[in-house]
């Protein structure tokens, strides 16, 4: 019977390899499921694969796994960023948790003229990016960047990387699948300003693409977005 828990760890796994359980991990299996010592679990690091292990020991907020064998190998994954502008807590909690469920690989929260939140807890992020892939199977935790100005994100963007600007009222085709290495930015509340929208049209990457006809939540153009940019093309 194949394990219903999977952990993210940090360490390389290889058959026989021991693997220690971090404090929440080591929590979470003894106290809230009731786990001990043998019982199995699968484990990934996001460059190994996925794999079966046995839990060596567990006591209060210490343990470690043993690897035994490899249930699924890495497989290549869409190379797809989210920018957002950082929003309210619990918005920016269900932004980067879905995002995580989608399938990006890279998450950039950056600060605009209209963002509302002046900081962003990135442990948090991680944790919560951690527990989606868990929970979605992904083999992949998306990295998450420290924050940063819209201007030094642009400045500093990747050649040949497409930026793809979800903009409101914009007389711009919808958003479409892209092939290659690409980004989808998505605005604060209230949008991006004329100059912001100025800054990014400048910029030889960046494309407007149109959501629909419906002023959206960040959270939600968000994930609208970044389903559109993968769906299946016809044909």
């Amino acid at each position: 019977m194949t394990p219903s828990i999977r952990l993210h760890v940090n360490a390389p796994l290889s058959p026989g390899a021991e693997v220690p359980a971090t404090a929440g991990q080591a929590h979470y299996l003894g106290s809230v499921m009731r786990r001990a010592a043998g019982d199995a679990v699968l484990l990934f690091n996001g460059h190994d694969g996925e794999w079966r292990a046995r839990i060596g020991a567990l006591r209060k907020e210490k343990g470690h796994f043993v690897a035994e064998v490899q249930t699924r190998p890495q497989a290549p994954e869409p190379d797809i960023w989210l920018v957002f502008a950082v929003l309210k807590r619990d918005a920016t909690d269900l932004v980067v948790e879905k995002a995580t469920e989608l399938g990006v690989s890279r998450i950039l929260p950056v600060f605009t003229d209209r963002t509302n939140a002046a900081r962003v807890n990135l442990d948090r992020l991680a944790a919560i990016a951690a527990e989606a892939a868990e929970q979605c199977e992904r083999l992949v935790v998306p990295a998450i960047a420290a924050p940063q100005p819209l201007s030094a994100l642009l400045a500093a963007w990747p050649a040949g990387r497409r930026l793809v600007v979800a903009a409101e009222r914009a007389n711009a085709a919808p958003i479409r699948p892209l092939a290659g290495p690409c980004a989808l930015i998505i605005g604060p509340e209230g949008g991006f300003t004329p100059l912001e929208l100025d800054l990014m049209g400048r910029h030889p990457l960046v494309q407007s693409a149109s959501l629909g006809p419906r002023i959206l939540r960040a959270e939600t153009a968000a994930i609208v977005g970044l389903a559109l940019l993968q769906a299946p093309q016809d044909g």
